[in-house]
């Protein structure tokens, strides 16, 4: 059996996209093996079907991080049997093209995103720079690369002539059933939910401009589900604004409970900003969640986003970021029940267009040559 060694640097504990893919090579005949880290805090790894292992580092940010996890990752891939290596996103990618090459075995690359253009780099030319280096250096002599939707695809090729296979990040089909109720889940049944929900719930995603939207809304909440590094200004903004009973934030939860969460709400909402190439071009998880959930849907019109709920008609997307014209979409929405209607029904259809057992023959693909 042929052992895939697939490597991220996050904790493993929410990341579908890996999960998704490592149960599809499980299914397909391979031994898995997925690598991340352990960071404080995280919670348990609930059993799956495949192996996991994370390693614990002395730092946690920063270039002495991401020189500690490399460093310990190659040393990972140099001594543990592995027929294949699968890098995720550049900060994995030095590692395991050294280790590849060092043991003569097939690299494939699976980038989340458009990397050196995050917001974390954009404003920090010496650092993006060096990833910039890095992607320069290896990327061109990458065989296998797929990557998350055509736009992101389109950038690599035209800056590498090297066009990535997408595999958008879909969940598979089935619609989510309720397992808890409202009560349940301390949330009230007499007031309609707004969801923000994501393990990425960081600066220019619109977030901020959500809480103070929350000042004109009534009978509703805003509620929070998973982490992010601007978690500590939306609680700061929220104590200031007096709106402890308008916004709820839920810690990070394991996916089944994430689910839960989803499923009670009324609307979801992907409100990230038009401020660098990466978010542009995104295509974020937490849209197709909706979309399986039943949730119509309240975007910024981003190219990948606004092409999804115009396809479909699930939802509306906003003209900007002002928070009071974000509030009175919302309102438009929750008092229009028809459009909400069809919507909903929309939706269903969407979900089973969008599901991952499509996505799963284009992966199987890319995979079976080295089964």
């Amino acid at each position: 059996m042929k052992k895939a060694v697939l490597s991220v640097i996050n904790d493993l504990v929410t990341d579908q996209r890996l999960d998704r893919i490592c149960t599809t090579l499980t299914g397909m005949g391979f031994e898995v093996m997925l690598v991340g880290r352990r960071k404080k805090g995280s919670l348990p790894l609930q059993p799956r079907d495949y192996r996991m292992h994370r390693m614990k580092l002395l730092f946690s940010k920063g270039a002495l991080f991401y020189a500690e996890y490399n460093i310990r990752l190659f040393l990972y891939l140099l001594f543990h049997r592995a027929d294949i290596l699968v890098s995720n996103d550049l900060d994995t990618l030095p590692a395991n093209y050294l280790a590849s090459r060092i043991k003569r075995k097939p690299l494939i690359h699976d980038s989340h995103e458009y990397f050196t253009e995050t917001p974390e780099l954009v404003n920090r030319k010496r650092v993006q720079s060096i990833w910039k280096w890095f992607e320069r250096q290896i990327f061109p002599k990458l065989k296998t690369v797929y990557t998350v939707n055509e736009s992101i695809a389109g950038l690599y090729e035209q800056e590498y002539g090297i066009r990535p296979h997408v595999i958008r990040n879909i969940p598979a089909s089935g619609k989510v059933q309720p397992k808890l109720s409202r009560a349940e889940l301390g949330l009230p049944d007499d007031k309609n939910i707004i969801l923000l929900q994501g393990a990425g719930i960081n600066i220019q995603r619109g977030a901020e401009e959500m809480v103070e939207a929350m000042t004109y809304m009534e009978d509703s909440i805003f509620l929070i589900v998973g982490d992010g590094d601007v978690l500590p200004v939306l609680k700061s903004m929220v104590r200031d604004l007096s709106l402890e009973e308008k916004v709820k934030f839920i810690p990070r939860q394991p996916l089944e409970k994430v689910r839960q969460y989803t499923i009670l709400a009324d609307i979801g909402i992907s409100l990230d900003k038009d401020t660098n190439i990466n978010y542009r071009f995104s295509l974020p998880n937490k849209l197709f969640d909706y979309i399986h959930a039943g949730l119509p849907i309240l975007a910024s019109p981003l190219v990948e986003v606004k092409k999804i709920i115009k396809k479909y008609d699930i939802g509306m997307t906003i003209q900007n970021h002002d928070p009071r014209h974000i509030a009175d979409c919302l309102l438009n929405m929750l008092s229009d029940r028809q459009r909400m209607a069809i919507w909903k029904e929309n939706l269903t259809f969407a979900a089973k267009e969008l599901c991952w057992e499509k996505e799963e023959n284009k992966l199987k693909q890319i995979y079976s040559p080295f089964v």
